[in-house]
């Protein structure tokens, strides 16, 4: 089953808006041909100077089979209705962006609706739905890594990280190291696919080299993730050794981390689970997490890897701001642009040095 929905410019049309002697980002970017062979497609737009593909994953079912709140679904309406409206100017390279489409996961949201996490044979089904989506992701990842892209992919949960890993694996035939800026390490146990437990099950699979997460918290993961990342040989820094006891910056771990990785011929992965954000509305609320502009740094300090391979962003949920739904948009739209944008500037920065 294909499950990718390949955008032009009438799908976009219902977030645009547009003003007299201004160029938006919208007016700029690229679209494929719905219809057309999307591995020859995706090689053609490479040829043609493309270098960022952005793909949504819209999707909540990840989060509720990890006993966590639904709503990531709308992330990533939520981060067009902002991005597509940036101002298309010097600091961007528009025409080097493809903007791909989304999955369609209509049938396995439908599937999922009523199913009550609490209940044994229901959380059987929504982990089950969540492998439905590893299996519908992984294709599309491999088309485009396979024509020497780089993806910039918008969530849903932050189960996705294991299809994308996956297939950037299988098209490299390297194992894949990746930087995961998250309170949680999402190493929880092998017991049914959910958002909670992507990278172990990379790790268990083989497809996963040298892994880190940076402001994780401490009171936010169980023992049992501490005893799994430490016997698969994986590292973090916490939240509380950063910002609580303040025994190195911020800036140092970041610069540390992607100083480690690059001495690696691996593909490197940045993943941001945005609820490591203060006070965005995501699957798992805080307010005890970092600033925006501290995200934006990650995303900028990791991105100047050489071996950068891709952007995952993660687990907004519009729909749990506390003002509703509209502010929430407004907010996780924002917050995402404003990743997306500074992992650009870097990428740019890297390739013309």
């Amino acid at each position: 089953m294909n499950a990718l929905k390949v955008y032009n410019e009438h799908s976009i049309q219902r977030y645009c808006s547009q003003r007299d002697n201004e160029r938006r980002i919208w007016q700029d970017i690229s679209f494929l041909t719905p219809g057309n062979d999307l591995k020859r497609a995706l090689q053609d737009a490479a040829e043609f100077g493309i270098k960022y593909v952005i793909l949504g994953l819209p999707e909540d079912i990840g989060p509720r089979a990890n006993l966590g709140s639904g709503g990531a679904e709308l992330g990533w309406q939520a981060f067009l209705s902002r991005f597509l409206n940036l101002q298309s100017n010097r600091y961007i390279a528009t025409q080097k962006i493809l903007l791909l489409g989304e999955l369609d996961f209509s049938f396995q949201l439908k599937q999922a609706e009523g199913l009550d996490a609490s209940e044994p044979e229901s959380l059987l089904q929504l982990r089950n739905l969540c492998s439905e989506i590893d299996d519908l992701t992984v294709p599309v990842l491999q088309d485009i890594f396979a024509a020497g892209l780089e993806p910039i992919i918008i969530g849903g949960g932050h189960n996705n990280c294991y299809p994308i890993i996956t297939a950037l694996h299988k098209v490299s035939a390297q194992t894949v190291n990746a930087v995961n800026l998250d309170p949680h390490a999402d190493f929880r146990a092998i017991e049914g696919r959910h958002s909670g437990n992507g990278f172990h099950y990379a790790h268990r699979d083989g497809s996963l080299n040298d892994y880190h997460v940076l402001a994780l918290h401490q009171y936010k993961n169980n023992e049992a993730i501490f005893d799994a990342m430490k016997q698969a040989g994986y590292s973090y820094n916490s939240y509380q050794s950063i910002f609580t006891r303040r025994e190195l910056s911020f800036e140092q771990a970041c610069t540390q981390i992607r100083q480690r990785m690059s001495s690696y011929h691996n593909p490197l992965g940045i993943e941001v689970d945005v609820d490591c954000i203060s006070n965005m509305p995501v699957s798992a609320y805080t307010n005890c997490g970092i600033s925006v502009a501290d995200a934006e740094y990650f995303v900028h300090n990791l991105a100047q890897s050489q071996n950068t391979a891709y952007l995952h962003l993660c687990e907004a949920a519009p729909a749990t701001h506390a003002a509703g739904v509209e502010q929430g948009m407004n907010e996780a739209g924002q917050v995402l642009s404003a990743l997306v944008t500074s992992y650009l500037y870097s990428r740019e920065q890297v390739i013309q040095k």
